[in-house]
Protein backbone atom coordinates (compact mmCIF):
# COMPACT_ATOMS: atom_id res chain seq x y z
CA UNK A 1 0.00 0.00 0.00
CA UNK A 2 1.66 3.32 -1.47
CA UNK A 3 1.58 6.65 1.05
CA UNK A 4 -1.68 8.16 -0.66
CA UNK A 5 -1.75 12.08 0.25
CA UNK A 6 -5.06 13.35 2.36
CA UNK A 7 -6.89 16.50 1.81
CA UNK A 8 -7.13 18.49 5.22
CA UNK A 9 -9.77 21.31 4.79
CA UNK A 10 -8.67 24.94 6.16
CA UNK A 11 -12.08 26.56 6.97
CA UNK A 12 -11.53 30.81 6.98
CA UNK A 13 -13.39 33.25 8.51
CA UNK A 14 -14.04 36.35 9.06
CA UNK A 15 -12.61 37.69 12.51
CA UNK A 16 -12.78 41.24 13.95
CA UNK A 17 -9.96 42.76 11.64
CA UNK A 18 -8.83 40.42 9.88
CA UNK A 19 -9.47 36.88 8.58
CA UNK A 20 -8.66 33.54 10.85
CA UNK A 21 -8.22 29.78 9.96
CA UNK A 22 -8.45 26.19 11.53
CA UNK A 23 -7.99 22.96 9.83
CA UNK A 24 -10.94 21.28 10.11
CA UNK A 25 -10.93 17.83 12.43
CA UNK A 26 -7.77 19.14 13.68
CA UNK A 27 -7.66 20.54 17.11
CA UNK A 28 -5.39 23.57 18.03
CA UNK A 29 -3.77 24.95 14.94
CA UNK A 30 -5.02 27.97 13.96
CA UNK A 31 -3.84 31.31 11.94
CA UNK A 32 -4.85 34.53 11.31
CA UNK A 33 -3.65 37.18 8.24
CA UNK A 34 -4.95 40.16 6.45
CA UNK A 35 -4.77 38.78 3.00
CA UNK A 36 -4.66 35.22 1.67
CA UNK A 37 -1.04 34.45 1.02
CA UNK A 38 -0.67 35.74 4.74
CA UNK A 39 -3.35 33.31 5.81
CA UNK A 40 -1.93 30.61 3.50
CA UNK A 41 1.63 31.21 5.01
CA UNK A 42 0.49 31.34 8.49
CA UNK A 43 -0.97 28.14 8.09
CA UNK A 44 1.72 26.46 6.74
CA UNK A 45 3.74 28.49 9.76
CA UNK A 46 1.22 27.27 12.12
CA UNK A 47 1.72 23.41 11.22
CA UNK A 48 5.36 23.25 10.89
CA UNK A 49 5.70 24.61 14.64
CA UNK A 50 3.12 21.85 15.88
CA UNK A 51 5.21 19.00 14.69
CA UNK A 52 8.24 20.08 15.58
CA UNK A 53 6.82 20.50 19.06
CA UNK A 54 5.28 17.59 19.36
CA UNK A 55 8.41 16.05 18.03
CA UNK A 56 10.22 17.70 20.60
CA UNK A 57 8.02 16.83 23.73
CA UNK A 58 7.22 13.83 22.33
CA UNK A 59 3.54 14.40 21.75
CA UNK A 60 1.56 12.60 19.50
CA UNK A 61 1.12 13.86 16.41
CA UNK A 62 -2.13 14.67 14.99
CA UNK A 63 -3.13 11.56 12.36
CA UNK A 64 -4.17 13.72 10.11
CA UNK A 65 -0.49 15.48 10.05
CA UNK A 66 1.44 12.60 9.31
CA UNK A 67 2.37 11.70 5.69
CA UNK A 68 1.41 13.28 2.47
CA UNK A 69 -1.28 15.72 3.07
CA UNK A 70 -2.97 19.05 0.82
CA UNK A 71 -4.53 21.88 2.15
CA UNK A 72 -7.68 23.16 0.87
CA UNK A 73 -9.04 26.20 1.46
CA UNK A 74 -12.89 27.18 2.29
CA UNK A 75 -14.68 29.73 3.08
CA UNK A 76 -18.47 30.66 3.71
CA UNK A 77 -19.20 32.99 0.93
CA UNK A 78 -20.04 36.55 3.35
CA UNK A 79 -16.26 35.74 4.00
CA UNK A 80 -15.19 35.27 0.25
CA UNK A 81 -17.32 38.58 -0.69
CA UNK A 82 -15.91 40.22 2.22
CA UNK A 83 -11.99 38.98 1.28
CA UNK A 84 -12.38 40.61 -2.24
CA UNK A 85 -14.55 43.08 -2.07
CA UNK A 86 -12.04 45.49 -3.55
CA UNK A 87 -10.71 43.08 -6.36
CA UNK A 88 -14.89 42.39 -7.28
CA UNK A 89 -17.70 44.59 -7.90
CA UNK A 90 -21.10 43.61 -7.60
CA UNK A 91 -21.30 44.27 -11.12
CA UNK A 92 -18.39 42.27 -12.32
CA UNK A 93 -19.61 39.28 -10.02
CA UNK A 94 -22.83 39.57 -11.28
CA UNK A 95 -21.61 38.87 -15.28
CA UNK A 96 -19.31 36.16 -14.18
CA UNK A 97 -21.81 34.27 -12.17
CA UNK A 98 -25.24 34.83 -13.38
CA UNK A 99 -26.28 36.25 -9.59
CA UNK A 100 -28.47 39.01 -9.37
CA UNK A 101 -26.42 42.46 -7.52
CA UNK A 102 -28.74 42.79 -4.95
CA UNK A 103 -28.69 39.12 -4.00
CA UNK A 104 -24.94 39.35 -3.60
CA UNK A 105 -25.39 42.15 -1.63
CA UNK A 106 -27.92 40.62 0.81
CA UNK A 107 -24.91 37.37 1.18
CA UNK A 108 -22.21 39.48 1.48
CA UNK A 109 -23.94 41.46 4.05
CA UNK A 110 -24.69 38.35 5.70
CA UNK A 111 -28.88 38.90 5.76
CA UNK A 112 -28.95 35.88 3.93
CA UNK A 113 -26.91 33.24 3.15
CA UNK A 114 -27.29 31.02 -0.74
CA UNK A 115 -28.66 28.06 -1.30
CA UNK A 116 -26.37 25.46 -1.98
CA UNK A 117 -27.27 25.89 -6.12
CA UNK A 118 -26.01 29.13 -5.83
CA UNK A 119 -22.80 29.04 -3.73
CA UNK A 120 -21.60 26.20 -6.57
CA UNK A 121 -22.78 28.80 -9.20
CA UNK A 122 -20.22 31.53 -7.71
CA UNK A 123 -17.64 28.50 -6.69
CA UNK A 124 -17.70 27.45 -10.11
CA UNK A 125 -17.23 31.00 -12.12
CA UNK A 126 -14.86 31.76 -9.72
CA UNK A 127 -12.97 29.22 -10.82
CA UNK A 128 -13.89 29.30 -14.34
CA UNK A 129 -12.33 33.12 -14.20
CA UNK A 130 -8.99 31.62 -12.12
CA UNK A 131 -8.27 28.89 -15.45
CA UNK A 132 -8.96 31.25 -17.58
CA UNK A 133 -6.23 33.93 -15.98
CA UNK A 134 -3.78 31.42 -15.48
CA UNK A 135 -4.18 30.26 -19.54
CA UNK A 136 -2.99 33.93 -19.90
CA UNK A 137 0.71 35.08 -21.04
CA UNK A 138 1.48 38.28 -20.80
Amino acid sequence: MGNQSKTLIVVVEKADNNFSAYIQGVDGIIATGATFEEIKRNMADAIVATIEECREFGYELPEELSGEYALVFKMDVKSLLEFYNGIFSKSGLERITGINQKQLWHYASGMRNPRPEQTLKLETALHKLGEELLSIQL
